[in-house]
């Protein structure tokens, strides 16, 4: 049976390839997506690839993660210092979770420096631009295999 896992994308990351193109790149989060897609299917993962700029349906999304997928990939963006819900959530759950961000937090402002859904991940990548989903993508498989 191939494994399932979610990827889920928080606010502002919809305006990837526009937004400050010299901290997040030219990748649109469309290009992001077919790029998991195909190195999912090349290492024998199905992935689901969604984006939410509301918080109480990421919290959505990871609730109903729960029986359908073996784990979860999160770029919570800016709700990764602020949302103690999505934490819960993760902590609900116990699904295995990679924790993941374009830039490195901890090389930029004070606040970006704290991560509060770090507690519910298995791993934290950063600062490696897109490429650090294809990382969570070997990462997830690993850790679920």
């Amino acid at each position: 049976m191939t494994k399932k896992i979610l990827i889920i994308n928080g606010p502002n990351l919809n305006l990837l390839g526009d937004r400050e193109e010299a901290k997040y790149g030219k990748t649109t989060l469309s290009e992001v997506k077919k790029n998991c897609e195909s190195h999912a299917k090349s290492i024998g993962l199905q992935i689901k690839f969604d984006q939410s700029n509301i918080e109480g349906e990421i919290v959505t999304m990871i609730q109903n993660a729960k029986d359908k997928y073996q784990g979860i990939i999160i770029n919570a963006a800016g709700y990764t210092h602020t949302s103690v819900a999505i934490l819960d959530a993760l902590l609900a759950i116990k699904l295995p979770t990679i924790e993941v961000h374009i830039t490195n937090i901890y090389n930029r402002e004070e606040f970006r420096k704290k991560s509060l859904i770090s507690k519910a991940a298995k791993g934290i990548i950063c600062g490696f631009g897109v490429k650090g989903y294809i990382m969570a993508l070997d990462s997830i498989k690993e850790i679920i295999d």
